[in-house]
């Protein structure tokens, strides 16, 4: 059995696909197998990979009839034979050190997959660019060099990077929980992710840019054309798989969140003569969702844009009434951005707490660090302290302060002892002078 199985779905991608190829074949880990899947390309890209399947017996070529990324994908998994799987985009390119450190490290940790970063080609203008979505520096100083699985890192999960190619599976972990991409769709990359998220017990983050994620006009995700529907079934399989874990209510938040922003974004990058097509179907999603969920408890559940943004897909008849209401609101809205950035501010710092609150041991620490970080950076604006902090509950106020003032995890947990201890003595000292003033007005009307 070869170490790891590379599953390559290939369409249309000639002009990029020998610098995938040679990516692959010369990898430092040379025991593999490489199963291209070519998806019915109009281009050359068939004659490509049987080129490099005469020279290379390591690589098996299957041709199909166009069905699909995610089609092509899940019969490249079925057909791996490898310990490990590693599923790779046909447009980019991989370190040539990839398959072996993130092996190495598989078979070391004994994990579910390997998660490591990637960082940006822009191929219009021949530039490389870091994003944090890729480079994830949230979730590596919460988690360090420990094995972890979604537990650890809460809500942080949901800026991790969706796509496939970001992690090393072990071929066992995705055939034993049936993990598969739905077919028929793009940005199906989410569905598969977190349910292989929530399915591992043991992941660890390989803290090194080991793939190049190529950008470029025509790619699939950038297109603005009628799959762009798409993202609207994606967020609700999404959902859908939370919901099958049993971890939705503790996530309802950020799932409705990542909804509705999702959704929203999509609508606004698809092109104009698509829009109204839509806005339709983004309007009876969103009615269906009122069908399912208490009004109350999912506005409760989203934040105060996307209250707003909801609010106004349903009031309007159609798209352009929708475009105008937009742009109204957010002209009106001018005036009001430090109004909203306290807001805002003020639900970052009590779900930062909360959640940090909620863990123990050395993922508490990491996530100190992280969460000073973006205490300090929420104060580099021109919002006065005390009308930052005007709104915030006492007890959160509190533990901001005590985060921002300290240097290190060890000195905020000496400031918070002081603080609890003071404050136990505190309540302890007003109890009892509460008892003293009530003994004395007894006193007073004993005869």
């Amino acid at each position: 059995m070869v170490k790891v199985s590379v599953v390559l779905p290939v369409y249309n991608v000639e002009p990029y696909l020998r610098d995938c190829m040679d990516s692959i074949v010369n990898q430092t880990l040379t025991d593999i197998e490489i199963i291209c899947v070519n998806d019915g390309s109009p281009d050359n890209s068939l004659d490509i990979l049987n080129e490099y399947a005469a020279k290379d017996d390591r690589i098996s070529v299957y041709d199909q009839e166009n069905g699909g990324h995610a089609v092509a994908t899940n019969r490249g998994i079925d057909l791996a034979t490898g310990d490990y799987l590693f599923l790779m985009d046909s447009d980019d390119v991989l370190d040539l050190r990839a398959l072996e450190l993130t092996y190495e490290k598989a078979i070391e940790k004994e994990v579910d997959f390997v998660l490591f970063k990637a960082i940006n080609y822009d191929d219009e203008n021949d530039r490389y660019y870091e994003t944090e979505v890729y480079s994830m520096d949230k979730i590596a100083a919460v988690v360090g060099e420990e094995v972890f699985d979604y537990n650890d890192i809460g809500e942080l999960m949901f800026g991790a990077i969706v796509t496939p190619w970001s992690k090393l599976f072990k071929r066992e972990f995705i055939m034993e929980n049936n993990i598969r991409f739905p077919e028929g769709l793009i940005f199906e990359d989410n569905v598969f992710f977190y349910e292989a998220l929530l399915s591992a017990k043991r992941i660890y983050f390989l803290k090194e840019f080991l793939f190049i994620r190529r950008w470029y006009p025509k790619s699939s995700t950038m297109n603005g054309d009628l799959r762009f529907l798409n993202s609207i079934d994606v967020a609700n399989l999404t959902i859908d798989v939370f919901k099958e874990k049993g971890e939705f209510d503790n996530y309802r938040h950020y799932l409705y969140d990542k909804k509705v922003n999702t959704v929203f974004f999509r609508y606004n990058h698809v092109k104009d003569e698509f829009k109204e097509t839509f806005f339709k179907e983004m309007k009876k999603d969103f009615i269906k969702l009122l069908s399912e969920e208490n009004y109350d408890t999912f506005m409760d559940s989203i934040n105060y844009r996307n209250k707003k943004i909801f609010e106004q897909v349903l009031i309007s008849e159609n798209s352009i009434e929708f475009d105008m209401i937009r742009k109204m609101y957010d002209k009106r809205m001018g005036c009001h951005n430090r109004y909203l950035s306290k807001v805002n501010n003020k639900e970052v710092v009590k779900r930062n707490i909360d959640n940090f609150n909620s863990l123990t041991g050395i993922s508490k620490e990491y996530y100190f660090y992280h969460m000073r970080k973006l205490f300090i950076s929420l104060l580099d604006s021109d919002v006065s302290y005390n009308y930052f902090v005007k709104d915030i509950p006492y007890r959160y106020k509190k533990l901001f302060e005590q985060v921002i003032i300290s240097c290190n995890y060890n000195e905020f947990r000496e400031i918070r002892g002081i603080y609890d201890k003071r404050m136990r003595n505190n309540s302890l000292e007003g109890k009892l002078n509460y008892l003293n003033r009530k003994f004395g007005e007894i006193k007073e009307v004993i005869p």
